[in-house]
């Protein structure tokens, strides 16, 4: 089971990405394909993550 996803956690990583992608003003389609985002775009998503978890790991 190492290294394997559950649905429970993939769904939660999509939720994270959905909430940071909101909160960086980037609109994210639903369908799943993002391809038309800017690298810059994506790089704020991302970014806006790494973020929030190391907060979150802070707060611990």
């Amino acid at each position: 089971m190492k290294g394997e996803i559950t649905q429970k956690g993939r769904d939660a990583l999509e939720r994270f990405k959905m909430e940071s992608a909101s909160e960086v003003g980037v609109p994210l389609n639903q369908n799943g394909y993002n391809g038309d985002l800017t690298s810059r775009q994506a790089g704020s998503i991302g970014g806006q993550m790494v973020k929030k978890m190391i907060d979150a790991y802070k707060q611990q």
